[in-house]
């Protein structure tokens, strides 16, 4: 018998632990000196397992990777803490992390001045740090995070475990470390900001936690507003300010100052073009050869275009036809990158110059300031965006209906009043374009007197708006306020 149960013993896999790595730093700023602590690795997350009704003890089901900051010497529950992520569906946190919130950056450079490999880490003297604890959080299948043994990575791309999985990440770290009395933000970009407007829900709904403050960078609350499909007239028009934007940048849209031109930009978008688009094909033959007139003009692209394309600018087909004259490709994520086109007769970009960009600095930097300053070894590839994630990402919830988490922020904020909302938008994103971000804002189901709870600020930049060295700076400075003014201490 003893036999038995040491070979059943032996042939059960070993169970996975965390493997957290602890480091102190030190960070100057303004003149001040900032210990902290570094804390990074993967914890196991853990699911109960109950046979016919009977609780069968604890499974492990993933190990999820993360990388906190916490300020040495100082009171841990007056101490507000952010739990970070990026998005893709499928990106892991390194843009948040290395780009903007973290105590040390990557330089990249920018438009016309990117920086060369091998690249550069420096200290980032505008860290979120300076105002708030921070845990980067890498979901299911990004970064070094991997489903555990025997178990399917597919089970947790999708935005109901996503949610779950995510939301156990910040139970179990606010536990451990006995912050649930700490003010408490969630940071996501992109579909972060999906992740963070449907987490602040859950966690009320899941865990009893409130939160003081969700930012949303570049956002996507409504995916209707951002889908090209047949019938869905509404990102051509909520494109069209973006579009503007990008063309005067390049010299597209000449004479004209910025400011004016979006906002006259944003007033056709909301009025004479929707209207238009609505009558299909009982528009009047002059009302449509005005609109015609009115988006080239607008836009910068040729009335010949616009025409021949029904009045509907698809956002591939744009970053394509922009500078297909100078044989350019303009970017999605960030149009004021530029990129040589070989097949300038290409109806949509078949790559995005602004990630190509950017991609290298980041990689390189993240693997080294892991492994060397860090001390995390890990022989895994870490998981910039993980592609098969992305193209499968569930939205089953969602069948037969928009995708949308715009309800689940209106009822995080209805159920807790106190809840404030920082929103960043680029002028020159062509991925989540600010007019969008506008238009799901404006019809929030929120009572008049919450509407002061929301924050909106804009940048001269793309998507990863801390690209741009003054964007960084300033939304820096604007994060920073924005934290301990909504930390009600």
């Amino acid at each position: 018998m003893a036999n038995e149960e040491q070979t059943e013993t032996e042939s059960k896999p070993a169970q996975p632990t965390d493997d957290l790595v602890t480091t102190q730093h030190t960070l100057t700023v303004d003149g001040q000196e900032l210990r902290y602590t570094a804390t990074t690795g993967r914890i196991v997350l853990r699911e109960e397992v109950y046979t016919d009704g009977k609780f069968e003890g604890l499974k492990p089901k993933a190990e999820v990777f993360l990388t906190a900051y916490t300020l040495d010497d100082a009171e841990a529950k007056d101490r507000p803490v952010t739990f970070a992520f990026n998005g893709g569906p499928g990106s892991s946190s390194l843009w948040l992390h290395l780009g903007l919130l973290g105590p040390r950056r990557v330089v990249s450079g920018d438009v016309g001045e990117l920086a060369p490999p091998p690249y550069e880490l420096v200290d980032n003297a505008e860290t979120l740090l300076k105002y708030s604890d921070v845990v980067f959080i890498d979901p299911v299948s990004t970064g070094f995070s991997r489903a555990a043994e025997g178990e399917k990575p597919a089970d947790y791309h999708g935005f109901t475990r996503d949610l779950e999985s995510v939301g156990e990440v910040i139970r179990l770290w606010t536990s451990r470390n006995g912050r649930w009395m700490s003010p408490k933000f969630l940071a996501g970009e992109s579909y972060g900001t999906t992740r963070a407007a449907g987490l602040a829900a859950h966690l009320q709904q899941r865990y009893g936690m409130y939160l003081n403050g969700v930012m949303l960078i570049s956002v996507v609350l409504e995916f209707g507003t951002l889908d090209f499909t047949p019938g869905n007239d509404l990102p051509y028009t909520l494109f069209l300010p973006t579009y503007a934007a990008i063309a005067h940048y390049h010299g597209m849209v000449p004479d004209r100052e910025l400011d004016e031109l979006l906002a006259d930009a944003e007033r056709f978008a909301a009025g004479r073009y929707p209207n238009a688009l609505a009558q299909g094909n009982r528009i009047p033959a002059d009302y449509r050869a005005e609109v015609v007139t009115r988006l080239a003009q607008l836009t910068g692209l040729s009335e010949d275009y616009v025409d021949r394309v029904n009045l509907r600018i698809e956002h591939g087909r744009f970053f394509a036809e922009l500078l297909r004259a100078r044989r350019l490709i303009v970017g999605r994520l960030d149009g004021r990158f530029t990129g040589w086109d070989p097949d300038s007769g290409g109806e949509r970009q078949d790559r995005d110059p602004s990630m190509n960009a950017i991609t290298g600095p980041y990689s390189a930097a993240l693997n080294h300031y892991v492994r060397v300053e860090l001390g995390y070894e890990n022989d895994v590839p870490y998981e910039i965006i993980n592609m098969d994630a992305a193209k499968n990402w569930s939205f089953k919830e969602f069948e037969g209906q928009q995708i949308t988490v715009a309800e689940k922020l209106a009822e995080a904020m209805r159920t807790n009043p106190h809840l404030k909302v920082y929103v960043a938008s680029g002028h020159y994103d062509g991925a989540t374009p600010y007019f969008a971000t506008e238009s799901t804002l404006a019809r929030l189901q929120i009572p008049a007197e919450l509407a002061g709870n929301i924050e909106t600020k804009y940048y001269p930049a793309g998507h990863m708006m801390y690209v741009h060295e003054q964007s960084r700076i300033q939304q820096a400075a604007d994060l920073g306020a924005f934290i301990t003014a909504s930390s009600n201490r």
